[in-house]
């Protein structure tokens, strides 16, 4: 009996990370279909046959992302021993992260879509959905460090929380305009030295 459809000529994964490179160097609206099948080594009806569009390749794109890139700069939310030490981390990892040797600069999910037209609307949306929950992420860490008497109660987590990621956005532009690694450490430590202003007591 002959088997039903054509079974895929490529490797999906291996794939899929080249179409998230080539979206993270030139944007959603940046990565035209014939940069995407050509980095994927795949033709257009196999793109829509694996991934539905380009919308749905751009999402999975974005997922693999935020599992495989800069995780690091994550990690100190839940292994930092204080808030400090938390938002210290996340900006010199970030440093690290947007000028890695053989990556596309900056960040993915900062610099992927932030002008919605008719044709990027909803995936300028669920990225924007996604910075506002690294705000959140970093407010969080915030009320923990108050409710532990590490910061104290006049703390506005948001506002703080918010100047932060601001900074590390900053940085992403940067990096993207060929900030090397050590100015962007030297923001995140100008940053930090804002600290103790943000969070004394009032």
């Amino acid at each position: 009996m002959m088997e039903r459809g054509r079974p895929r000529s490529f490797d999906r994964d291996a794939a899929l990370r080249r179409a998230m490179e080539i979206f993270w160097a030139k944007g959603y609206d940046g990565a035209s279909l014939a940069d995407l099948t050509k980095a994927m080594g795949i033709n257009a009806p196999s793109l829509y046959a694996a991934f539905g569009s380009k919308e749905g390749l751009f999402r999975e794109a974005v997922a693999l992302y935020g599992e495989t890139e800069g995780t690091e700069i994550w990690t100190s939310v839940t292994d930092a021993s204080s808030a400090r030490e938390t938002f210290d981390r996340f900006l010199h990892a970030s440093a690290d992260a947007f000028t890695r040797p053989g990556k596309p600069a900056g960040c993915l999910v900062v610099l992927g879509a932030l002008n919605a037209t008719d044709t990027n609307e909803k995936i300028c949306r669920e990225l924007r959905d996604l910075r506002t929950g690294n705000i959140e992420t970093l407010r969080d860490r915030l009320k923990r460090a108050v409710a532990e008497g590490e910061l104290p109660e006049s703390v506005d987590c948001m506002a703080v929380a918010a100047f932060y990621v601001a900074v590390q956005h900053g940085m992403s532009i940067q990096a993207r305009d060929g900030a090397s690694p050590e100015a962007l450490h030297s923001v995140a430590a100008s940053a930090m030295a804002a600290w103790d202003g943000l969070t004394q007591r009032q």
